[in-house]
């Protein structure tokens, strides 16, 4: 599949917040409104992990994908945009009846707005699949692997970068695709240059300053980069499972994506809360240290090994395990 497969869950994010907000400025509804305001409200919150078909990036569109164990649904779906409603899926030959039946409560075409906590959640974990992106890369092209770094390069840009920009400048922070791009370019025309070194690292220090944009009482939060972190690893989950086929590694780039995102989880975000998180809750925080150690061994190495060292039902479970380790801390 020659891209990418980030899935961003749908970033975690609160309906509940949204509509709270909303419902605060709204005046006050009669008896018979407030029913079925209170009516919508409640189906709108139970259904706050649903993909938006018509606006979602490859990477949450491999949820679907993943599930329904179609090669290359994300692109289909991509290319037949846009969706009056999410029965065209079927109507425009995406998919079929039988298939729409099994994820039709995961879709919509209703746009949602994320705001407060659950836009700066949303916006880090996708700055977070970024880094994971080039930590890869940076690793392969430390193996001298530099067709094998190319896509980890570009899938920053093609995947992702276009749902952050509005909020790049919204942050004031200086736009930096150019600088993506640049690196890229280069390991394709030149990977021996000394220069690409120098060039990644400005890269990686773009995106650093990026994730500098948000308060640094957010960013040294355990429970807010939590938040972020499980929805980085709900990626990897999906992406884990999408390369492997009877217990081989069959698609080198979806295990490479997802190796990346494990890390830069479990080396950076993690340890940058640990010793906070280690005050508030000791026993929480050597759960979660030894839960993401384990999580790691299913990547030995970014050079795929043939078998899978742990399946993708292990995987997805230490990754639930997290996440039910990270929402008891408060």
């Amino acid at each position: 599949m020659g891209r990418i497969k980030s899935i961003l869950r749908y970033l975690l994010l609160s309906f509940g917040v949204a509509l709270l907000i909303v419902a605060c400025n709204t005046p006050q509804p009669n008896a018979q409104q407030e029913s079925q305001t209170n009516q919508t409200q409640k189906v709108e919150v139970s259904n706050e992990n649903q993909i938006n078909i018509n606006t979602a990036i490859l990477s949450e569109l491999d949820k679907l994908e993943s599930e329904l164990n179609i090669p290359a649904l994300s692109d289909k779906i991509q290319a037949n945009r846009p969706y009056g409603s999410t029965e065209d899926l079927v109507t425009k030959n995406v998919i079929t009846s039988e298939q729409f039946e099994k994820i039709k409560n995961q879709v919509t075409v209703r746009e949602i707005a994320l705001t407060g906590v659950a836009k700066d959640v949303d916006y880090l974990t996708k700055l977070g699949l970024m880094k994971g992106h080039m930590m890869v890369a940076e690793e392969l092209l430390d193996l001298n692997k530099p067709k094998q770094a190319d896509p980890h390069l570009g899938h920053p840009v093609e995947e992702i970068y276009a749902d952050i920009e509005e909020q790049l400048n919204d942050r004031q922070v200086t736009q930096f695709s150019n600088v993506l791009t640049g690196v890229q370019e280069l390991v394709k025309s030149n990977p021996k240059s000394p220069q690409v070194k120098t060039n990644f690292n400005r890269a990686m220090e773009a995106i650093e300053n990026a994730i500098a944009a948000l308060p640094e009482s957010e960013r040294k939060s355990p429970t807010f980069v939590l938040k972020a972190i499980n929805g980085i690893l709900d990626v990897a989950a999906y992406e884990y499972k999408a390369a492997i086929h009877d217990g081989k590694i069959v698609e080198i780039i979806e295990y490479q994506d997802s190796r990346g995102f494990v890390e830069y989880s479990k080396d950076v975000l993690y340890k940058n809360i640990a010793p906070e998180l280690s005050k508030i809750d000791p026993k929480a925080n050597e759960q979660l240290k030894t839960d993401l150690e384990e999580l790691f061994k299913a990547w030995p190495s970014p050079i795929a090994p043939k078998q899978a060292v742990l399946s993708p039902e292990t995987v997805t479970a230490k990754v639930k395990s997290i996440g039910k380790v990270s929402r008891s801390i408060t």
